[in-house]
């Protein structure tokens, strides 16, 4: 669309670009004089501006970068060293976007080409391509400048929100980072907290297993103990369990030779002069109080030494009222429950007569009445039930016959 003149994005009137035939590209300094600022300012970025710049002049620009923009813009306006070093930058930056325009045939196809790539992220590159591209004529340049300078303003009200929303992301930053930190400092002391545990259950189970390997070692030496015994004394287990058993026998001997004195008593007694079997007592183990057979009253024992094996305490007084009723002398043993058992051989060695109730004694001390009197003669009345009724029967069957 060829024209004479066109509106600039300034308002001024621009010369017209000849429309050139053939395929060659513009160069940087053939461009419209409108076109220079926004192709250096948006195509280039400013360090690579001052860097271009410090090359050509051979040394370190110190201008501004306002003033440092208007400078190299000025220069590319006529073709100079400057402008061919930003000619050659800008074909090196943007070769992908220059090789993808050149299929372009037509000045319709080029501006299809642009405003569809001016809504993507390549948009200097496209600009570039576009303004030096042999069917760019002057509408089209000046619309491409257009477009540019809207997106310009686009994108400072863009970098405005941009650093609006940089300075709120910064400030949620920072609350991030210090609740972060507190958040670290609160693992790293439960970290430590929990290796601290770790470490004592750790010597908790050293402890433990220690232990358990002690008490294996003793099971096993035990173990060992006990089939070496059962190797140097054959029939140990047999022996266990006779031992077991001799100890049910002799409970239950000892439980006969009760019943069996019990039996000899009631046979005596039914065997005295005068006395019939019906005249027996009906039960041996009758209380304190029944009928039993008289004694005579005086010194029947001729002060003979009388001991009682047993009994209960608190019929103690009446066993030696008795005892001393017929002229013997009372001596008393409680048969192992308070007097030491180590006395009764003592006390039975002075005693000349013994009265021995078996249901108040220990094992131990009946065996050694029974042992004593036994191995000395010496006469003995075994009696089950201790009573006072008892006691006068045994001290009859013990009275001297004159």
């Amino acid at each position: 669309m060829p024209s004479e003149a066109a509106v600039s994005s300034h308002g001024a009137p621009t010369p017209s670009i000849p429309e050139r035939p053939g395929s060659r590209r513009r160069r940087l300094w053939e461009l419209g004089p409108h076109a220079h600022c926004p192709v250096i300012g948006v195509c280039l970025p400013l360090p690579v501006v001052r860097r271009l710049a410090n090359k050509v002049l051979g040394g370190q620009v110190q201008a501004s970068d306002y003033a440092l923009h208007c400078g190299v813009n000025s220069d590319c306006r006529q073709r100079s060293p400057m402008a061919e070093a930003v000619q050659k930058e800008l074909e090196r930056r943007y070769l992908l976007a220059v090789r993808h325009s050149q299929a372009l045939k037509s000045t319709e196809a080029l501006a299809q080409w642009w405003q569809v790539q001016r809504q993507g992220d390549q948009v200097a590159g496209a600009l570039w391509a576009t303004l030096t591209h042999p069917r760019c004529d002057a509408a089209l340049e000046e619309l491409v400048l257009q477009d540019i300078h809207l997106l310009q303003h686009q994108a400072g009200a863009a970098n405005r929100a941009d650093l609006a929303r940089q300075e709120a992301v910064m400030e949620e930053n920072r609350v991030l980072a210090g609740e972060l930190a507190r958040v670290q400092q609160r693992c790293t002391r439960q970290a430590r907290e929990q290796a601290a545990r770790l470490e004592r259950l750790q010597a908790e189970l050293v402890l433990a297993r220690a232990a358990l390997i002690s008490r294996d070692t003793l099971v096993a030496a035990l173990k060992e103990d006990l089939s070496t015994l059962e190797a140097t004394v054959p029939g140990l287990r047999s022996r266990a369990e006779l031992s077991e058993q001799l100890t049910r026998q002799t409970e239950r001997l000892q439980h006969l030779e009760r019943a069996l004195l019990r039996a000899q008593q009631q046979l005596a007694l039914e065997r005295l002069p005068g006395r019939t079997p019906h005249d027996a007592p009906a039960n041996e183990g009758q209380v304190e109080g029944d009928e039993a057979p008289p004694v005579a009253a005086g010194p029947a024992l001729k002060a003979r030494a009388v001991l009682c094996v047993g009994g209960r305490q608190a019929s103690v007084p009446v066993y030696r009222e008795l005892v001393e009723h017929v002229g013997g002398r009372f001596l008393h043993h409680d048969g192992g429950e308070e007097d030491q058992i180590t006395r009764l051989d003592r006390t039975l060695a002075a005693a000349d007569l013994v009265i021995c109730q078996t249901g108040c004694i220990s094992h131990d001390a009946y065996w050694r009445v029974k042992d004593h009197c036994k191995r000395t003669g010496k006469p003995c009345v075994f009696v089950d039930n201790p009573s006072a009724a008892s006691l006068r029967r045994a001290l009859f069957r013990l009275r001297p016959v004159d």
